[in-house]
């Protein structure tokens, strides 16, 4: 993974379900929790999804916050 992996996965938008339009970054964990219990998509989406949960479940998403693009 490099930077800009993490970049575009950060700010990724949520192309369906019930959090679409919302950047990856600002989904809550128990929508990536559920996702990790079920299985996150196949491809680039599932993979980003993914690097979403361990993002928050070690607590990292408040330093990754200024990376969000507006």
């Amino acid at each position: 993974m490099n930077e800009q992996q993490l970049l575009d996965a950060i700010n990724q938008t949520m192309p369906f379900g019930k959090y679409a339009g919302r950047k990856l970054l600002q989904l809550p964990e128990p929508y990536l929790v559920w996702f990790h219990s079920k299985g996150f998509p196949e491809g680039k989406l599932g993979e980003q999804l993914a690097l979403m949960y361990e993002v928050k479940l070690n607590g990292l998403e408040e330093m990754l916050q200024p990376l969000l693009k507006r």
